[in-house]
């Protein structure tokens, strides 16, 4: 099995290790173009064809499942079909909401401008990694656990209408993935992961986080929620 998708050497000179992280960055970011190109496709296809909203429960009970799946895969080549189910999976399921919120008045105006935010923020965070290269490793528990709360808020405004709960979970999820598009850039850089099907799923569902919170928060602001 290729050593990039195990573990780092701890005894390699910094060249070799900085040679594997670099070969990890790019196989990371190819795999994530491809990604983002896979779930446009997948929301093109359900806003063409018209498909209906799809249960909240049932799209993480997929994604669930799909991830379980991605972590069993993730040390082989299979791993990357997996990506690819996964974010097919969150494109399909996305684009419903998207032609929901592109029917609001001034809609169009409003998911462009959270495509082009949470296209800045990546751009905005890897930079900041890539060109600080500070090791950001301490903020993984905090980033767990707030994760974990905005999660349970989320899940919780499901069953109770709280819109007030609904936007600070989407404020919660906004800045949070922000900043896991932070760590995880830098964790590839400092040889903290090695595994780059495992950093493509990692940045692609902070991307897919941040543009829904996104979203609802720029909704919300218009008055439109």
């Amino acid at each position: 099995m290729d050593n990039e998708y195990r573990y780092t050497d701890r005894a390699a000179s910094p060249a070799v290790a900085g040679e594997q992280a670099a070969r990890v960055l790019r196989n990371t970011y190819g795999l994530l173009a491809m990604s983002l190109a896979v779930a446009a496709a997948a929301s093109w296809y359900a806003m063409a064809a018209n498909v209906g909203f799809i249960n909240p429960l049932i799209t993480l009970g997929v994604y669930f499942a799909l991830l379980f799946l991605n972590a069993k895969l993730q040390n082989s080549a299979w791993g990357i079909l997996s990506v690819f189910g996964i974010t097919g999976w969150l494109g399909f399921t996305t684009g419903p909401l998207i032609a929901a919120y592109a029917g609001l008045a001034g809609g169009m105006e409003v998911v462009n401008t959270a495509l082009s935010v949470t296209a800045l923020v990546f751009v905005g965070m890897s930079g900041i990694a890539l060109v600080t290269k500070k090791d950001f490793s301490f903020m993984g528990s905090f980033l767990m656990v707030g994760l974990l709360v905005a999660f349970v808020c989320a899940i919780v405004t499901l069953f109770v209408d709280m819109p007030g709960l609904r936007l600070a979970a989407s404020a919660m999820f906004a800045l949070l993935s922000s900043m896991v598009i932070l760590w995880q850039t830098s964790a590839i850089i400092h040889g903290g992961e090695t595994n780059y099907i495992r950093a493509t799923v990692t940045l692609f569902v902070s991307l897919y986080n941040l543009f829904l919170s996104l979203l609802h928060l720029l909704t919300a602001l218009g008055g439109d929620d």
